[in-house]
């Protein structure tokens, strides 16, 4: 969505968006009339990239360094992502063919190397994933989203018609339910964007191919599957980016609606121009912008109108698989399919290899199949699709007729020998294809893609220590795999303290904090208080009611102080009693953001053993004497270690 002059539909005046809207419509005739009298350019084909990025500090959580960095260098390939902690890179267009994945691979290394050298001096690197391991839910505040207008109206608009809180629930071998008040949830995701050029006679064939190979190779790419400290799908970007902006509400009744991020209805059956009346007639305009140009004068004018409406308000609605019209440096019209399965990273030539990946099948499809909706069903595809992000590369998919198949054998024995077709039909150099589909292969042979490797390592670390220091660490490993250049599955599952050192000083107590609590509630008896710390090992436990909120603190020793002042001819003494009438009420508190260095002081000032972390009144875990131990044991018994 390039133009930045745009207003929230519900604040623009009625004369405004009737304007607007004639505009949209303007450009959709303009397109039908460009398609019909063969301006679109149909004589080559090019593809491109797109590479957006995370930027992450010393300590390897986000940086929100994005406008500084494009204070000092801003070149027209450089742009704004969503976040501050974001940036994107646009590669130039290549002609398919010859050594055009060898000039992208390089372009995009140089201008990685450009960016790094800048962000070096806002102590700043850039790192390519899915979703930042490191990234953390009070990063997502409405103060880090980039100050633009078109950033803030969209937002707006978005919370605008949810008219609630945000609800992510996603389940994979952890489950993370949380509410966020923002959309700006959309921003873990960072995407690697694979562009193909084609005909408009050829377009609705590619794009349904582009729809059925959506699940295989997104499987075979997977990147993401950890999102704040939990595993859950191995692209866990597809769940997180269809919830995060999702406006609809729930009903009583069964009326279908479709979410605004989409992987479609059905295969595509006429033109191009089907996807984007479907998108305007589903998607009520959540943006506007007075713009001057007006394509259908253009038109009369035999001059290429830029369609700016239609770009405008499909920057609101999100494909998968996108359909992209544009007008060259030649000023000749074209169209596109973009892929947008893919995550950023491991590596720079892992994502060349999907790349080479997705565009030799998109050719090696079209070569072997004339209409691939005769062979497998949307639903099949789709399914596949959503099978495939929750399990990566172990999936089962439904193939060509109804056939089952898994992930693996699918590629090697089938998906692998087309892609190379379909780049040799390109004429693309044999060494190229050798390089880049070997990596493929490899993924295959080994059982591994980014999505194992991290959650390989995650799940190691996790045994080892903290879920901080495994998420930092593992993003410090990912940092300097990648300075190797060496395919993720050439990646040695890490030791803790392999790369740099960690360092807990900056921790606040969110990232510190035990979540995982047992709870009472104040009417319950002593005696039940008391078994569940035995049974847990504890001495203490959070009093809260039925809403979560924090109701006081009970400890053991106030247990085991209380039923001694009773009299032993009081048989019933302890048996009556209830946690309200010894725990502690209105007991201090501590905040999410808090620092431990502040809590540590807090705690040793006041003599506390343990502090309730509190927001908004609601209990959301609890800093103790035992998070501080466990933490001094592993770093001395890694100091120990290391000497």
């Amino acid at each position: 969505m390039g133009e930045e002059r745009v207003h929230l539909a519900s604040a623009s005046s009625t004369e405004q968006m009737q304007n607007f809207v004639r505009q949209l419509l303007g450009d959709v005739k303009a397109l039908e009339y460009m398609l019909d009298n063969n301006w679109i350019e149909s004589d080559i084909k090019r593809i491109g990239a797109e590479q957006e990025m995370c930027l992450i500090n010393k300590f390897y959580k986000p940086a929100c360094t994005a406008m500084d960095i494009l204070s000092e260098f801003h070149p027209e390939w450089l742009t704004t992502e969503l976040a501050q902690f974001n940036l994107e890179i646009n590669l130039s267009p290549q002609t398919f063919s010859g050594d055009a994945f060898t000039l992208m691979e390089n372009e995009l290394r140089e201008r990685l190397s450009a960016v790094s050298q800048v962000a070096a001096k806002y102590n700043t690197r850039i790192l390519l994933t899915g979703i930042l391991p490191s990234l953390r839910k009070f990063d997502l505040s409405f103060d880090k989203l980039t100050p633009k207008e078109r950033y803030f109206a969209l937002m707006e608009a978005l919370k605008a018609m949810r008219g609630s809180d945000y609800e992510l629930h996603i389940a994979g071998i952890d489950e993370l339910i949380v509410r966020h008040d923002s959309p700006l949830l959309e921003a873990c995701n960072t995407s690697f964007q694979v562009h193909l050029q084609t005909s408009p006679r050829d377009f609705v064939k590619m794009y349904n191919i582009s729809q059925a190979l959506a699940g295989p190779v997104l499987a075979m790419c997977a990147n993401s599957p950890l999102l704040f400290g939990k595993r859950l799908w191995h692209e866990s970007r597809i769940a997180l980016f269809h919830q995060s902006i999702d406006n609809r509400k729930s009903r009583d009744h069964l009326r279908d609606q479709s979410p605004r991020v989409t992987f479609g209805r059905d295969w595509l059956h006429k033109s191009i121009l089907e996807i984007y009346k479907e998108d305007i007639t589903r998607f009520r305009i959540l943006l506007g912008s007075d713009i001057e140009e007006n394509s259908l004068e253009k038109i009369t004018q035999k001059l290429i109108p830029k369609l700016k409406a239609l770009q405008v308000h499909y920057g609101t609605v999100y494909r998968w698989n996108r359909p992209c019209y544009g007008v060259g440096p030649d000023g000749k019209p074209h169209l596109r399919v973009e892929n947008r399965v893919f995550g950023a990273g491991p590596t720079v030539i892992d994502e060349m290899a999907n790349a080479a990946l997705w565009l030799g099948l998109m050719e090696g499809m079209a070569l072997e199949y004339d209409d691939i909706t005769k062979i497998m069903s949307f639903d099949d595809a789709q399914d596949n699709f959503n099978k495939g992000a929750k399990l990566g590369i172990d999936t089962e998919f439904t193939w060509d007729k109804d056939r089952k198949i898994s992930a693996r054998n699918l590629m090697k024995k089938e998906l692998l020998p087309l892609a190379r077709k379909g780049l040799e039909n390109q004429n693309i150099k044999t060494e190229d294809i050798d390089k880049y589909l070997g990596i493929i292969e490899e993924r295959v042979n080994r059982h591994t893609n980014g999505a194992r490797w991290i959650l390989r390592t995650f799940t190691k670390f996790k045994k080892e220590t903290s879920v901080d220091e495994s998420l930092t660490t593992l993003t410090a490993a990912i940092f300097h795999n990648q300075t190797s250049s060496k395919p993720v599955h050439e990646w040695e599952i890490p030791e803790l303290g392999q790369f740099d050192k960690y360092d807990p000083s900056q921790l606040l107590v969110e990232e510190f904090m035990t979540k995982d609590l047992i709870t009472v509630h104040k009417d319950d008896i002593l005696e039940y208080a008391l078994s569940l710390m035995d049974w847990n090992d504890l001495y203490f436990l959070p009093v809260e009611d039925s809403q979560g909120h924090l109701y006081g603190i009970i400890t053991a020793k106030a247990i085991v102080q209380h039923l001694s002042t009773a009299s032993i001819l009081d048989e019933n003494f302890g048996k009556t009693a209830t946690v309200e009438n010894v725990m502690s009420k209105n007991p201090q508190t501590v905040a999410p953001g808090t620092s431990i260095t502040e809590v540590l002081a807090l705690m040793q000032d006041n003599q506390l053993k343990v502090l309730p972390v509190v927001k908004n009144g609601e209990l959301v875990g609890v800093i103790s004497e035992e998070n501080f131990v466990d933490m001094s044991r592993r770093l001395i018994q890694r100091m120990s270690t290391e000497e």
